[in-house]
């Protein structure tokens, strides 16, 4: 009987805490969606936009680097919830932008306000990627891979309809009555906040500022190698790709929105689908070094694939869309392997700063590619940005040679329960 208690309250907290993520990773896209298309179409140029998300990912690396010691600290609830108010926070201020103020001052101000959504987004997400690893029962720990791929993979499909939603909303009611109906919305997410306990993921220890630098090798190849996963990603997807399709295709707020939209929804229903297609036609055991060394060296070929076909003068509408297709199919399963692979090989009293570790390094490479995305398409075009997609994607292949295997017993536990 207690078990069963236990179970279903661990159940009920895992639904809390996905379901926060879920409101949350919405308007996160549709903020950044927003962000993006309001302020090309009233004429800022590739650079000047990737300034505007500049502090939002170096908040993020500042974030995730002392966010696992202040949810060890304080307990994850108090993290994931503060992550929420910040967002909620972050549009209302982005509201009270003024069409007259002059150029530098509006960017500032931007900044400011995106620095406190990169600060929401990765409490809120460090939190949830912890909370799972506590709330799933020790005796279900073989249900880790598929647990965590739930959570992700499906973060990533709403963070694709964030896109959608983004865009949708400032065709139809305009950059402010936006934010509004978006800030109201996620208000109300954060009162589901009272049903989750008190003190989850807290450690009764003090935790030296010096122990927030990670002392294991395996969390510390993960973390380097997620660095140029995620930077290489966000060098063509973040500003290149979106003003690309805007500029020279002429593509609308709805068709940009929309396809990069379905392109997020299809990479998080591979990334839900990765731990079923490892196990179906992998070797039936959890991902190993080898796994993620076998996917990352296969990403490689993909935006050089594309560049070339633009070089080589295949139709853009083929190579753009058939291209990022495989792109988004083959970084999904890499990325899903990453996420479980932090929390196979990490301890639960150390999962929030570990988890914080190696976020921060997530964030590091979606700040070098968030500037380097405008920076490069500025003067190299997309086709530059996707040769640098390339050689960052190399640059994780070749650290991830050096990452061991998870220790056994995790590896057996996971093949004995994922058939359920």
């Amino acid at each position: 009987m207690a078990s069963t208690t236990a179970s279903s309250a661990n159940f009920k907290n895992y639904i809390l805490v996905t379901l926060a993520y879920w409101g949350f990773t919405i308007t996160d896209g549709a903020l950044r969606m927003l962000v993006l298309l309001y302020f090309n179409n009233i004429g800022y140029t590739p650079l000047q936009i990737a300034s505007l998300f500049l502090f939002y990912e170096v908040f993020g690396v500042i974030t995730n680097f002392l966010g696992g010691w202040i949810g060890s600290q304080l307990g994850l609830k108090i993290t994931l919830y503060t992550g929420i108010g910040l967002q909620v926070f972050s549009m209302v201020m982005l509201s009270w932008l003024n069409p007259d103020w002059a150029q530098w001052i509006a960017v500032g101000y931007v900044m400011v306000a995106q620095a406190f959504s990169g600060i929401a987004k990765d409490l809120t997400k460090m939190s949830s990627k912890s909370a799972i690893r506590l709330v799933v029962p020790q005796d279900a720990q073989s249900s880790l891979f598929k647990w965590v791929a739930v959570l992700t993979g499906s973060k990533n499909a709403l963070k694709g309809v964030g896109f959608f939603v983004g865009s949708a909303l400032l065709a139809s009611v305009g950059f402010v009555n936006s934010l509004w109906i978006m800030a109201g919305g996620l208000f109300l997410i954060m009162f589901t906040g009272l049903l989750l306990p008190k003190g989850m993921g807290k450690i009764k220890k003090k935790v030296k500022f010096s122990q927030l630098f990670s002392k294991s090798q395996e969390i510390n190849i993960l973390s380097a190698a997620r660095f140029f996963l995620f930077g290489s990603r966000d060098v063509w997807f973040v500003v290149g790709l979106p003003v690309f399709l805007r500029g020279p295709l002429g593509w609308s707020f709805y068709q940009v929105g929309g396809f990069l939209a379905c392109w997020v929804i299809g990479y998080g229903i591979i990334q839900f689908l990765a731990p079923m297609l490892i196990q179906r036609f992998g070797s039936g055991h959890p991902p190993q070094s080898k796994t993620i060394q076998f996917w990352t060296f296969t990403l490689t070929i993909v935006p050089a694939a594309i560049a070339l076909a633009l070089q080589l003068g295949i139709p853009t509408n083929i190579a753009i869309v058939g291209g990022l297709m495989v792109f988004g199919v083959v970084f999904a399963f890499n990325s899903a392997v990453h996420s479980y692979l932090v929390l196979a090989v990490t301890d639960d009293d150390k999962v929030a700063l570990n988890v914080g570790f190696y976020y921060m390094a997530n964030s590091g490479g979606r700040l070098i590619g968030t500037v380097l995305s405008g920076l490069i398409y500025q003067f190299f075009g997309l086709v530059g940005c996707l040769w640098t997609s390339m050689f960052f994607v190399l640059a994780a292949a070749l650290i991830s040679l050096k990452l061991p295997d998870p220790q056994p017993s995790k590896a057996i536990a996971w093949k004995a329960g994922d058939g359920d």
